[in-house]
């Protein structure tokens, strides 16, 4: 690239203190130019050793500086990173993930290459630990079954695509003078509102295979559910402002738990509907017989497909009954 333009890299973070050094690590070795980079890191006031952290690799590196989110939430820390940017361009990047040397490059060629307003890659799920039950997370997070048709967790393209969305994105930073910000009211998906906002305004968002990212699954079933009960809620709760950012493939959980606790309530009532849930089940279970055994068989542990079957109905049923959570809060 003849005039390589200025990248800013923005990382919200909170209570990360096990992940955000492997993270900076992976861009301090990033084979883009440090005097064209800078990275911001933003912290919601972490209570753990994450600002620690911080601290010590802004003294060490010039090019990456620590900022304040007061209010905690994910849409304030990218927007407190893009006021304070200078770059032509904005990388959105989570601090649970570490990053292939050549991400930055390639997101800034692919940008210009295919004149893209927002360009992503592919997201390879790592275990957080070394367990059965951590594989186990990280395989259903990258499976259809599990992720449905999310192209940049389930896919591996052989070439470069148009989408509804990426993991984490590298903006053209003059997109947010035309269609915002980060919707502030949105604690999660508010990536999928501003992505949903920057196709009608005619923009375009590219998912290019050769861009790599690894993210760190959660590493118990404790966590997982917690963890997608919230994205369930905050799929549907947008709502309450107006807002649309969920597509078919986010409503399958809600359909799932809705239809088995009204089928499970009719049952008391009338025998015949608890032999249609028995129905409905088994189809569910049948299915993810069929996906778990699968992946135990490319993984070659046989042992691992319980583990599998256990995580794909947490991930199924904690999301749908987030789901079902936010339409009684919206109803309340």
């Amino acid at each position: 690239m003849a005039n390589i333009p200025f990248v800013s890299i923005v990382i919200p973070c909170r209570n990360e203190e096990k992940f955000i050094a492997p993270c900076l690590d992976s861009l301090i070795t990033q084979d883009y130019p440090k005097n064209c980079m800078e990275i911001l890191a933003i912290d919601g006031m972490s209570l753990d050793g994450t600002r620690d952290i911080l601290d010590n690799y802004s003294r060490k590196y010039p090019y990456i500086k620590y900022l304040d989110n007061f209010r905690k939430i994910t849409p304030c820390a990218f927007n407190v990173g893009i006021n304070n940017s200078k770059g032509d361009f904005i990388i959105i990047m989570g601090a649970h993930a570490a990053y292939d040397r050549k991400y930055v490059s390639k997101c800034i060629n692919a940008a210009l290459k295919y004149n893209a307003d927002n360009v992503g890659g592919i997201v390879s799920v790592v275990p957080s630990g070394k367990s059965l039950i951590s594989l186990a997370i990280a395989k259903v997070i990258s499976s259809s079954f599990g992720a449905g048709n999310a192209y940049y967790k389930t896919s591996r393209p052989k070439m470069a695509r148009e989408v509804d969305t990426v993991f984490g994105g590298c903006y053209r930073k003059a997109i947010f003078k035309k269609i915002g910000l980060f919707d502030e009211r949105l604690a999660r998906n508010q990536d999928m509102d501003l992505n949903i906002r920057l196709k009608k305004a005619g923009g375009k968002i590219v998912l290019v295979p050769g861009i790599v990212s690894y993210y760190y699954s959660k590493p118990d079933f404790l966590g997982f559910a917690k963890h997608n009960f919230a994205d369930g809620f905050s799929v549907i709760y947008p709502l309450r402002f107006g807002l649309k950012t969920f597509s078919w493939r986010h409503l399958l959980p809600l359909s799932f738990v809705v239809g088995f606790l009204g089928l499970l309530a009719m049952g008391t009532m009338n025998v015949l509907f608890l032999y249609l849930l028995t129905a409905a089940m088994g189809v569910y279970f049948l299915l993810d017989i069929f996906f778990s055994a699968k992946i135990a068989f490319v993984e070659k542990n046989f042992l691992l497909s319980f583990f599998v079957f256990a995580a794909f109905f947490v991930r199924h049923f904690a999301y749908g009954l987030g789901s079902l959570w936010a339409l009684i809060k919206m109803a309340v």
